[in-house]
């Protein structure tokens, strides 16, 4: 019944929208959505890449969200952890999920973000 996730939305304060487009569009090269224009009147900003797809919403009183997170299957993790660090986005790994390697992050605005890569196993030939 259930095909796959269309997207993850995360919270940012008013205004948050440029520094939510310097992290996910700069620091991840994720693609800037154009959202419809009745939801592009609330604000915001969506953004899609490498099969996952965030929508990023302004709301009053904003706290983020420091252990509820997306969960997103990378290739290169060990890339993408410079990149971020490169950033100014310090990652923690995680050696705790079975068959992955995975490290946490925080977007622009403190919302954590867990990114996976599967250990790869050779099978060796006689």
């Amino acid at each position: 019944m259930f095909e796959r996730l269309h997207h993850v939305q995360l919270l940012c304060p008013p205004g948050g929208e440029d520094d939510a487009r310097a992290f996910y569009a700069g620091v991840l090269g994720m693609a800037e959505l154009v959202k419809p224009p009745v939801l592009a009147a609330r604000g915001g900003c969506w953004f899609r890449g490498g099969g996952w797809e965030v929508h990023v919403s302004p709301v009053p009183g904003f706290a983020p969200e420091r252990k509820a997170h997306p969960g997103v299957l990378v290739n290169g993790l060990d890339l993408l952890a410079a990149r971020l660090e490169a950033a100014g986005h310090p990652v923690e790994w995680d050696p705790h999920f079975p068959g992955h390697r995975r490290l946490y992050a925080h977007d622009a605005h403190g919302n954590r973000l867990e990114f996976l890569e599967p250990l790869r196993t050779e099978k060796v030939r006689d």
